[in-house]
């Protein structure tokens, strides 16, 4: 008896991590709202009732493939060119994801809101206020939750289909036109003053 429990703890660690990597995967390919549960499963190889138990929901796999994703990375701020361009590159391709969706408005499981909120914050509200900090602005985590606010805000309106145009705008244009105004370079310390 002794001898099944290590094999079982070994197919449920890798039924895990085929899931982990399926999710992530089909997260990053087809956005949150249109990979299935079914879908995981059946690119995982493995029975899709197992994400409740493993992970408790869809929602919370889908935070815990951010986490496996993001690893020990530093994050850079928003005023970063490379990161802004992730971050809609991303958007765009995963669309409307629980991670900006918390921004907005409350997940129904409270486990998945508080883990959704510390990946906003680890992501785009932390490496902000770091900047402030270091730029001496006066309340930098006011400021750093504002503009990941108007962020989310701006990621989410792109997919609503309440803004045609902002739908419609090729990313590098809207980067620009966010760099006038809400990422304002030419005042450190002052991000929300228009151009």
């Amino acid at each position: 008896m002794s001898g099944e429990v290590p094999g079982r703890r070994r197919d449920a660690a890798r039924s895990r991590e085929l899931l982990l990597t399926a999710a992530s995967e089909l997260f990053g390919e087809r956005g949150f709202d249109r990979t299935t549960i079914r879908d995981i499963g059946r690119r995982a190889g493995v029975d899709p009732t197992l994400i409740a138990r493993y992970f408790g929901s869809k929602t919370l796999l889908y935070v815990a493939a951010l986490e496996a994703e993001a690893g020990d990375v530093a994050f850079a701020d928003l005023y970063e060119d490379e990161r802004l361009r992730e971050v809609f590159d991303r958007a765009d391709r995963r669309g409307p994801v629980p991670l900006l969706q918390v921004a907005v408005q409350p997940l129904s499981e409270p486990a998945a809101q508080e883990a959704a909120r510390a990946a906003l914050h680890t992501r785009l509200v932390e490496p902000l206020r770091r900047r402030f900090v270091r730029e001496g602005a006066d309340r930098p985590g006011l400021r750093a939750e504002l503009v990941a606010a108007a962020m989310a805000g701006v990621l989410l309106g792109r997919h609503s289909g309440a803004f045609d145009e902002l739908a419609d705008a090729d990313p590098g244009e809207l980067i620009e036109l966010l760099r006038g105004t809400l990422l304002s370079e030419d005042q450190p310390g002052r991000p929300l003053r228009p151009a």
